[in-house]
């Protein structure tokens, strides 16, 4: 950076040592946006990104696959495949909106993403069984058993080995220890804490080889941090990393719907102008980092 010249006289800042892992295109970094809720808004962020020239690789959402119809499904998966870009999908149902009362307790959070009892494992092996069949091969995960549920059923050809598992940020790991178990349980990228140091992320990257999701911007329910003038140091240290922009200062969003269409791509059109700020950070930042291009080997692009 430019600015190294007018801080001579000043300590020099101690970075982690960079990271030499990669995606399997050789790219360092992806750019997710995520709160895609539905077919309108996933039209609106490819809209957007093309007016921006920004590259989007991947979208997630948060509502879940079971709160959109077949058709719509349908339409998100061939939308996606035309554009070369992985969607997930969140999988429910979840405590969060069932009959828990401890999960909106104050201290009963840690349970929104969890599925209740075999009634409703049953339904989420049903609506990640649902999604597949119509073409999505990314999903989004927020309960343990789920997740090795549907690992074991990949492991034997039930459900196609291309399906990618995304850990979901509500099961965000602090320490590397409980990174090494989300892998075991077959996660294939996993959503770190919005708030970690350069250290931190250092250390996560230690003990693992699979993708790793950041915000560099997160709405205010996830800390509201905004750090996308960091990217590039985010990116050199726990490459390969799937760079993310929430929106602080947003209304929420879930379960959505056609009564918040509207809102929902208002907000995912200015997450891909926040990502194009970053982006002229990342280059500012004269580290020389790649991102994939769209259809890059890896992502969960939608089979229609």
């Amino acid at each position: 950076m430019l600015s190294d010249a007018l801080l001579g006289g000043l300590p020099t800042e101690s970075i982690p040592i960079s990271s030499a892992l990669r995606f399997p295109d050789g790219a360092d970094f992806r750019i997710e946006i995520p709160s895609v809720e539905g077919p309108k808004v996933l039209a609106a962020v490819i809209d957007e990104a093309s007016k921006r020239g920004v590259v989007v690789n991947r979208v997630s959402q948060g509502s879940g696959a079971m709160l959109h119809t077949e058709k719509e499904l349908r339409e998100m998966s061939r939308i996606a495949a035309d554009a070369g870009l992985e969607i997930s999908l969140f999988i429910g149902p979840r405590e969060e909106w069932g009959v828990s009362a401890m999960s909106r307790g104050p201290e009963g959070a840690a349970l929104n993403g969890s599925v209740r009892g075999m009634r409703q494992l049953r339904y989420a092996v049903e609506d990640s069984l649902r999604a597949i069949e119509c073409g999505i091969r990314g999903l989004l995960i927020a309960d343990l058993g789920v997740l090795q549920v549907l690992a074991d059923a990949r492991k034997a050809n039930q459900i196609p080995k291309d399906v990618v598992f995304k850990v979901s940020v509500m099961k965000a790991p602090s320490n590397p220890a409980t990174v090494k178990v989300l892998e075991s349980l077959g996660g294939d990228t996993i959503n770190l804490p919005t708030d970690l140091t350069l250290n931190e992320l250092a250390e996560m990257r230690g003990v693992t080889s699979l993708p790793i999701d950041l915000y560099v911007e997160a709405p205010d329910s996830l800390g509201g941090v905004v750090r996308g003038n960091e990217a590039a140091d985010l990116i050199a240290v726990a490459s390969p990393l799937y760079v993310k922009f929430g929106l602080r200062n947003s209304r929420g969003l879930y379960p959505s719907g056609m009564h918040l269409d509207a809102d929902a791509a208002l907000i995912a059109r200015e997450k891909v102008r926040r990502a194009e700020i970053s982006l002229e950070w990342i280059h500012r930042s004269g580290k020389n980092l790649v991102q994939s291009k769209p259809g890059a080997q890896g992502l969960g692009i939608p089979k229609p």
